[in-house]
Order: C-alpha cells, then structure tokens, then sequence
C-alpha cells in the first residue's frame, strides 16, 4: 500500500483482473452498416439485429432499436 492509501502495483491490478473475469466473457462485436452482431464464445452469435433506431421526432428520446425499429420504417 502506497503513502496515499490505495493499493498500486502487480497486486492491484491481479485483483482488477480478477474482479473482471468473474463479470466478462469473450465476446466480438460487428457493428456493421446493415446488422449488428455480437459473437459470444461457446455460444455463437447472441445477437443479430438490424442496425437502425427510431427517434421520436417531437422529445427526441428512443422509440424502438433494431427489427421493431426496422418495422417501424
């Protein structure tokens, strides 16, 4: 532990590692013009989806992202 309190060094960052690799999971995004996928491995592709989303127009806030926003056109 340094001076000011924190942890710096090796320890500290294996700990940070650590903590991520019990939330994380490989995964590759393609953020493409048409569709949206996410390949997660040992799973495949989790996600396919139209790369669009509907604004409303009058509040600007997010009305639908994807295959219902795609329907909305």
């Amino acid at each position: 532990m340094s001076n000011n309190g924190y942890h710096s060094g090796p320890t500290r960052t294996h700990n940070l590692r650590s903590l991520f690799s019990i939330f994380s999971s490989d995964l590759a995004i393609d953020l493409g013009t048409a569709n949206t996928l996410v390949y997660a491995r040992g799973k495949g592709i989790v996600v396919n989806e139209p790369s669009i989303v509907a604004i409303n127009k009058n509040t600007g806030e997010v009305e639908a992202v994807g295959k219902e926003a795609k329907e909305m056109l």
